[in-house]
């Protein structure tokens, strides 16, 4: 499943002989062949800390330079660290399989233990999931999800579907309102509330086992893989409504939609408040930026900053 060349998947963990834990955000090596990522734990005083968003870019422009990158493509700062300065590599699927063969009577891992239980009862494959998040680094705390990974479409359909059939079958729960609004909090998005439920509760990649949140995310196969190689720049702003005509790769990261429509037939989402917002068929209103090569394709983004202000999918209800 893993590239011997390159053996790290986004949503590995890696940790820097500086201290430092980053989260893998890409399938391929950056052109130096340093691995994108993104800084979410720093050790002090012997133990390990999350950092947000902007205390990882402080720190690391301040202290660790050389994993700060400016990129002209994007006109945006991205993480990326050589190969020689990782110490450790942690793996969601060796990590998973080592916590449920360890037993452990912890809230989070019998919590695990169920859950896993309950997708394989409706469908998912073990085989194809892994543990990310806190857990797979054993930094958990009482109010942490639990974060799967599902490897391949194909698994994560599965996978999801499993989800949906627990919660019709009443063994998991849905988010309740005070997990729905931390979610939407955290992702800060541009929809309202009611808008931003109605859209997450109906994409089944996340639930609710004994009272914790758990979510699923997806981790293409190798072979699922496809690598543009070539250079966008950014052009400008567009809102525009559309049909969307595939969704076969919606949550996908970066998510890919074709749309019915002409001056920008695809569309790539980079903030994950939009992935798996929408189904084939579906009428949407999209807001991003405009992006074109020097073939001159263009396509639209959804996420062309972190904050990815004023940028948004919708259905159109």
């Amino acid at each position: 499943m893993r590239i011997q060349h390159f053996p790290y998947l986004p949503k590995d963990f890696i940790e820097t002989t500086s201290g430092l834990i980053f989260a893998v955000v890409a399938y391929a090596p950056e052109p130096d062949g340093q691995v994108a990522c993104f800084l979410r734990y720093i050790k002090q005083d012997g133990s390990w800390g999350k950092v947000s968003t902007m205390q990882a870019n402080t720190l690391l422009a301040e202290k660790h330079p050389n994993y700060y990158h400016y990129a002209d493509a994007i006109e945006a700062y991205y993480h990326a660290v050589p190969v020689a300065d990782i110490v450790r590599h942690y793996q969601p699927k060796q990590a998973l399989l080592t916590r449920l063969a360890a037993a452990s009577e912890t809230e989070h891992d019998i919590k695990l233990q169920q859950l896993i239980s309950i997708l394989e009862q409706y469908g998912a494959d073990r085989l194809f999931l892994g543990l990310t998040g806190s857990m797979l680094i054993g930094q958990e705390q009482a109010s942490s999800d639990i974060d799967l990974v599902v490897y391949g479409r194909e698994n994560f359909r599965q996978a999801r579907g499993s989800v949906q059939a627990a919660l019709l079958a009443g063994v998991l729960a849905p988010l309740d309102e005070a997990a729905m609004r931390d979610n939407y909090n955290r992702r800060a998005g541009e929809l309202d509330f009611d808008d931003f439920s109605w859209h997450d509760s109906r994409k089944y990649n996340k639930a609710m086992v004994a009272g914790t949140k758990f979510d699923i995310g997806m981790v293409c196969l190798p072979s699922e893989v496809a690598y543009d190689l070539s250079s966008y720049q950014k052009q400008t702003p567009r809102v525009f409504q559309t049909t969307i005509e595939d969704a076969s790769q919606a949550f996908d990261y970066p998510a890919r939609y074709q749309v019915a429509d002409s001056d920008t037939p695809e569309v790539l989402v980079f903030t994950h408040s939009y992935v798996g917002q929408a189904e084939k068929g579906e009428r949407v209103e999209i807001s991003g930026v405009v992006e074109r090569n020097a073939q001159g394709h263009s396509r639209l983004i959804v996420g062309s900053s972190r904050e990815a202000a004023g940028e948004y999918i919708k259905v159109i209800r």
